[in-house]
């Protein structure tokens, strides 16, 4: 597990950026993963604005985003096609046919969907980078504390904490989805790279869990220990519960070195 430690939010989106920069540009038919949520919004910001300088073409991109309410029409304002659309796709040159949601429609069997999703991302050969963000409580995608680490994509229960975490993106009265698709975290294990995004204080304890504590389904994200290609950017909001910051910091100066030499991929 690769720990990088900003100074700010903005430097965590801008580092992102050129990780996924590097591999829609080398690869001839890149696969992402992609997130939802208020933290990859300014990541998105940045990829566009690379597009919109001529920089950077997702013409041949393929992307798979980690989950979705269950039974929500694309065109609501609260599904999360309409925040890709809104935030991205919208704004670069992607194919949206080759943008995939899990999406379980209302009379879809989501145990059907969720297989039907994994067979899609293996059609695919598989996402190149998986862009995650991580809850108060440690979950990545929808993957709540207790979820199997052996987990594919299929139907969660939300907890009530992410409920309430994520009640400020409705209004009074608006409904708002307790179940949702996901992808399961060996579905999230499987991509050849991982990078998460983590910014502000409310997510440091989280973060201490998912770098230092025990591998555990409580904390669904220390997950990420077992794999080989997982990059954690911080703010020092978000790393402030971490100890060994300073070797972090030289362990990361060690790899600047490396990959401006090599590049910041050994393989795809």
């Amino acid at each position: 597990m690769q720990v990088i430690i900003f100074d700010d939010a903005q430097q965590v989106a801008e580092n992102a950026a050129e990780w996924v920069a590097e591999l829609v540009n080398k690869k001839s038919a890149p696969v992402l993963g992609l997130a939802t949520g208020s933290t990859p919004i300014s990541l998105y910001q940045q990829l566009v604005n690379k597009h919109q300088l001529g920089q950077l073409s997702f013409k041949n991109t393929t992307s798979f985003n980690l989950d979705e309410y269950l039974g929500i029409a694309a065109d609501n304002a609260q599904s999360y096609r309409h925040f890709m659309n809104e935030n991205l796709f919208d704004h670069v040159d992607i194919d949206k046919t080759k943008t995939f949601l899990p999406t379980c429609n209302q009379g879809e069997n989501p145990r059907e969907q969720g297989l039907a999703y994994e067979e899609k991302i293996k059609q695919a050969n598989g996402v190149d980078l998986q862009i995650l963000g991580i809850g108060a409580n440690g979950h990545i995608g929808f993957n709540e504390p207790t979820s199997s680490l052996a987990s594919r994509t299929r139907i969660k229960t939300l907890t009530q904490q992410t409920l309430t975490d994520n009640s400020r993106l409705f209004d009074e009265h608006e409904f708002q989805p307790t179940l949702a698709m996901t992808m399961g975290i060996a579905t999230i294990l499987d991509a050849r790279y991982v990078l998460l995004m983590a910014t502000g204080a409310n997510k440091a304890q989280a973060v201490k869990d998912m770098v230092a504590g025990p591998l555990s389904a409580m904390c669904p994200a220390s997950a990420l220990q077992m794999h080989e290609n997982a990059i954690i950017l911080l703010d020092k909001a978000a790393a402030s519960e971490l100890e060994d910051q300073d070797y972090y910091q030289w362990a990361n100066n060690q790899n600047i070195k490396i990959n401006q030499e090599f590049g910041l991929y050994h393989n795809y």
